[in-house]
Order: structure tokens, then C-alpha cells, then sequence
């Protein structure tokens, strides 16, 4: 599916119908979040989401807390749907991984800011540096959120290369955290191509 796809009300499935077809469609999905997937470094990894895998957050959504009235189902759709790339931007969920709790307490202090050093570069043009967070602040005075929301606008040339062919890097550049995937994979950079219009 191209970019721009909205998630529509009318096109989730009821709660039996999905219960239905739950296994399928999570096979589907975890299948394609393989080629939508960038780790940078050891501890931080990129989901790109689309509209596929936001509708699978949708229904697993409603189906965990059991919600089949309108307004709830409503509420869901505005606050995953914003998730779905609209055709010139790309759109992912940054996860900061460090298995042990003590670690991680003490990095996610030292990492403040990381969501707005992660950027992407089309073979060719400068960088482009995350949007992170238009949905609500995940940072305080003393550590960062292990899980970040992040936009990258992409300009109409920087589609139309990516959509040729063209390499996609991607990194952090935070003074305590750097990392660099000079090429993702063809199949990843591929997958997101789709994203664009």
C-alpha cells in the first residue's frame, strides 16, 4: 500500500471477526515488520511504522481492553491513526534497549535529547533529523522515555530518489550515543519506499 493511506472506521474488523482472524494477521504483519526495521547500534532500534502495522496496533488494541463502542473505537483511530506516514514522510517508533534495569535507569539519563539526534539521509541530500514526540512530551528534568515517536519530512526529490533506487542511511548523533547505518538493507529502504506518494 502507497503512502498516504488513512485507517478509515469502516474498515477495522469487530472484535469476533478479528478474533477470527487474529493469527493470520499477525503472522502477516510480524512478517513485514521484518523489512521495516533498523537497528542502530546495539541499543537503539527504528520501527517504520505504516498503515498496516498501526492497524494491527488498533485491533490488538481494541481487542486487549475489549472495546466495541464508538466512541472508544474512535479514540483509538485518533491516537494511532497520526502514527500512519501520510506519502512524504517516514514514520517510526525509536525503542532504546538495555536489558538490565540499572543500565538502563542510568543511560536513559544520559541519553536526554537522543529523539531529535537520530536523522536519515537519502543518497545524495543532507540529513534529515526526527520530529520526535508531537504527541506528548516523553522527556523530564532527569531522563529520556525508552520509547519515542519519531517524523522525518522527506522532500519531493528525496522521494523520487528513494523511489529510483537510492541508498537510505540512518544514525544518532548524540554525544553519548552515536551509530550509523551508511546503507539499511535493500529490502528495508524498499519497504519504506512504499510509504512514499
Amino acid at each position: 500500500m502507497t503512502g498516504g493511506a488513512k485507517i478509515e472506521r469502516g474498515s477495522l474488523l469487530s472484535l469476533e471477526a478479528y478474533a477470527r482472524q487474529r493469527n493470520d494477521f499477525r503472522a502477516r504483519v510480524l512478517a513485514h515488520k521484518k523489512n521495516r526495521k533498523v537497528e542502530l547500534g546495539s541499543h537503539v532500534a527504528l520501527a517504520f511504522e505504516d498503515e498496516l502495522t498501526i492497524r494491527y496496533q488498533i485491533q490488538e488494541m481494541l481487542r486487549i481492553e475489549r472495546v466495541f463502542e464508538e466512541d472508544g473505537i474512535r479514540d483509538e483511530l485518533e491516537a494511532y491513526g497520526p502514527l500512519v506516514p501520510d506519502g512524504r514522510n517516514f514514520k517510526a517508533t525509536m525503542m532504546i534497549e538495555y536489558p538490565d534495569p540499572e543500565e538502563r535507569k542510568r543511560m536513559l539519563a544520559r541519553l536526554k535529547g537522543i529523539e531529535d539526534r537520530v536523522w536519515i539521509r537519502v543518497e545524495g541530500a543532507e540529513r534529515v533529523y526526527a520530529v520526535a514526540d508531537e504527541d506528548l512530551e516523553r522527556e523530564n528534568e532527569e531522563k529520556t522515555s525508552s520509547v519515542h515517536f519519531l517524523r522525518f519530512e522527506l522532500t519531493d526529490g528525496m522521494a523520487k530518489a528513494l523511489k529510483s533506487g537510492a541508498d537510505l542511511a540512518a544514525g544518532a548523533d548524540h554525544p553519548t550515543y552515536r551509530a550509523e547505518v551508511p546503507a539499511i538493507p535493500p529490502a528495508v529502504r524498499d519497504s519504506l519506499a512504499g510509504d512514499l506518494a
